[in-house]
């Protein structure tokens, strides 16, 4: 079954997930969908300093938004402030230093930003991790896992209040393609248990990342949830984690801002908040969260179940 999977995929790969696909996809783009004032509208946005996350804060500093950068490294984030305020000519761009992968430090982070600020319109989160050995942090967790899944549910759901008084409240978050190989498991969230291949690990935090979406997106019924794949997309964390699949592919990947573009119609344009909440998106289209006979469909029970076990393990490091 996983041969069939990661052939169907590659071969799913090649021909949508391409530079080529996305030059092909977007000659039936709708221009005007991205004509947009963004004055007076915040955003904020994970691992906004580089590859897909600074190419989206660029793209809506240039409309006149707010941007909220969500980085990890201070000198790294203040150098890609700088770009973007030297482009854009926007100076509302502000910098918050924040590692996804310290739990505690996420639910602290989200409280001071609901003291300090008053409106959040759109949160896209974008920062991931994929580890190439399993580590744990200092509370105890799978890095990658409290980067890419829990740290995502803390921030998003503590921040639920501020975005649902705000006007048009959105929340994107960037998964993979590669999702589409792996099935829900809730029985091995900080992959204790066998070999640990953290690019596997990666698209099972991805799938996660899409059974959060569509639960968030029933249970808080005024704020337009989306979760979308950017394509196979050439950024420093791929050369990193991929180096293989860089190397080879190199001349076929997309430019940051290619893979930023369904992000930002996401974030910004009328059409998008339109379609249904808790969609699966490709190049500003709704598309199937699994493929055709891979049997990666999981039950409303397991489902279920990865919500609670989130709550509960967030609950943990709630400060009081």
């Amino acid at each position: 079954m996983s041969l069939y999977r990661n052939s169907a995929w590659f071969l799913k790969g090649v021909t949508e997930f391409t530079r080529k696909a996305f030059l092909a996809a977007s000659k039936r783009f709708v221009e005007k969908d991205l004509e947009v004032s963004l004055a007076g509208r915040s955003f904020m946005i994970t691992g906004a300093n580089s590859g897909i996350g600074k190419a989206s804060a660029m793209a809506i500093a240039k409309r006149g938004g707010t941007i909220h950068m969500v980085c990890r490294n201070k000198d790294k984030a203040e150098e890609a402030r700088a770009d973007i305020v030297k482009e854009t000519g926007n100076k509302e761009v502000y910098v918050h230093i924040l590692d996804l992968s310290e739990t505690k430090k996420v639910w602290e982070f989200a409280e001071s930003f609901k003291r300090k600020y008053k409106t959040l319109n759109v949160l896209i989160n974008n920062a991931g991790s994929i580890m190439s050995q399993r580590d744990v942090n200092a509370e105890g967790l799978e890095k990658s896992f409290a980067t890419n899944v829990l740290g995502v549910y803390i921030l998003t759901k503590s921040l639920i209040p501020l975005l649902e008084k705000s006007p048009d409240p959105r929340v994107i978050t960037v998964s993979s393609g590669g999702m589409l190989v792996q099935k829900l498991r809730t029985g091995n969230l900080q992959s204790e248990r066998g070999r640990y291949d953290g690019t596997m690990v990666y698209a099972q935090h991805k799938r996660q990342q899409v059974v959060m979406t569509e639960q968030l997106a029933k249970t808080h019924t005024n704020i337009h949830f989306s979760v979308m794949h950017p394509g196979w997309v050439d950024t420093p964390a791929v050369a990193n984690a991929m180096p293989d699949f860089h190397q080879s592919m190199k001349e076929s990947l997309r430019t940051p801002e290619q893979g930023a573009d369904t992000v930002v119609w996401l974030a910004v344009s009328e059409a998008a908040a339109t379609n249904p909440s808790g969609r699966f998106y490709q190049d500003r289209k709704m598309v199937s969260t699994h493929l055709p006979l891979a049997w990666t469909h999981s039950s409303s029970l397991e489902e279920q179940k990865l919500m609670s076990l989130l709550e509960d393990l967030a609950k943990t490091f709630q400060p009081h």
